[in-house]
């Protein structure tokens, strides 16, 4: 894995608990993300940190668009009866996905299964693998190698 992946990897994993804790309380997370991180001593390095800002914040201001993409991609699945885990697992999967065309889908599909492996249940990895791929397709991203 290279030194950018892992920062990303990091601050993927810092975004979908940014994210998780915006779902419970719709505050304006990507603000607090530093203060939060000291305030926790969560080891998040600055990189990290700083692509965990960027997601977050592009959740946010794309926030109906990217739930529109789960709920209709998600066959059968209302967004309130997912787990808050896997809602915000395909959240962020689907911010970068339209909003970070410079990471590739594959790349954006594996990080979002292990994300789900590492927080999700058992059956979150293949959930999150499912939708995001729909998502792919439904966004035109799907013909990437």
């Amino acid at each position: 894995m290279s030194a950018t992946s892992g920062v990303r990897r990091s601050g993927r994993a810092y975004a979908l608990q940014l994210l998780y804790a915006r779902d419970n309380a719709d505050t304006d997370v990507a603000t607090l993300a530093t203060p939060w991180a000291e305030a926790f001593e969560l080891e998040v390095d600055g990189e990290a940190m700083a692509f965990a800002r960027a997601l977050v914040a592009a959740a946010a201001e794309r926030a109906a668009k990217i739930d529109e993409l789960v709920i209709g991609s998600s066959k059968n699945w209302r967004l309130e009866r997912m787990s808050r885990v896997d809602r915000n697992i395909l959240r962020l999967g689907t911010t970068e996905l339209v909003a970070f065309p410079d990471v590739p889908v594959k790349v954006v599909i594996n990080e979002a299964v292990e994300l789900a492996k590492q927080f999700g249940t058992a059956e979150s990895s293949a959930f999150v693998n499912g939708v995001l791929d729909r998502i792919a397709t439904a966004v035109g991203r799907n013909s990437e190698a």
